[in-house]
């Protein structure tokens, strides 16, 4: 493993209990950075905060909720210091079926979650890293949202908004020393899959040229570099960890 030096950064993972987001706080933890998870379960926060150990902060917190994310800031940062780095890893799945058939109350909640909890969080630290001109973002978008996938209508939308919204941000701050960077995985082996169909996974399976899905480790190493200082250069940008699949 290359050691990526975050020595001194304090970072943020939401959705970091499991998954992507425990894979990239534990590889931001090895390069020295001091991580607060943020999660909505508290049983799976717990576990996740005792096994990455020399994590001393987790905050469980649901992204749609802006008070309750505000407070959680100010608690990770009373624990750690300014947070200059946040990897925005939060998210859902959401319920397999044909856009005719959706529930208009599955689509409104994978919205609120991917999309509105993506703004709200940006919104919550982007004030503190512009007074101190400095910060790296990263937000966890979806393959779907640039190529779409056949009965994840609302995934896919809210993971299009995404990689949107990372644009205009990193635009908005590129005069501060602030990044603003989204990646779009293809499917990757974390629980996630336990909530889709069988089919839906064979199909996404067959999509992937390199005939596997991604390795969380993958893209923590990845996200580690574009957190860092040495990503001086590149933001408003979209990196692919998509097995070649991506064809833009």
């Amino acid at each position: 493993m290359n050691k990526i030096d975050l020595d001194g950064q304090v970072a943020v993972v939401t959705g970091g209990a499991q998954g992507l987001g425990f894979a990239i706080a534990q590889r931001l933890l090895a390069s020295g950075a001091r991580v607060s998870l943020w999660d909505r379960e508290a049983g799976a926060l717990e576990k996740a905060a005792a096994a990455l150990g020399s994590s001393p902060d987790s905050q469980m917190v649901d992204v749609t909720d802006l008070a309750g994310l505000e407070h959680a800031l100010a608690g990770a940062e009373a624990a750690l210091g300014p947070v200059s780095i946040l990897v925005h890893s939060a998210g859902v799945a959401g319920n397999n079926a044909l856009l005719d058939d959706y529930d208009p109350e599955e689509w409104r909640r994978v919205i609120d979650i991917n999309l509105n909890g993506t703004f709200y969080v940006n919104r919550v630290v982007v004030p503190g890293m512009k007074a101190r001109n400095y910060g790296r973002i990263v937000n966890i978008a979806s393959i779907a949202g640039k190529e779409g996938n056949p009965t994840a209508s609302a995934y896919a939308a809210a993971k299009a908004g995404v990689i949107g919204m990372t644009k205009s941000l990193g635009k908005e701050l590129a005069k501060h020393d602030i990044a603003v960077n989204a990646i779009t995985p293809a499917t990757a082996k974390t629980r996630i899959l336990d909530t889709l169909t069988d089919e839906f996974i064979d199909y996404m399976l067959s999509r992937i040229p390199r005939g596997r899905f991604l390795e969380v480790d993958e893209a923590a190493s990845m996200v580690a570099w574009l957190v860092s200082r040495e990503n001086s250069f590149t933001t408003a940008s979209v990196f692919d960890l998509s097995g070649g699949r991506a064809t833009y």
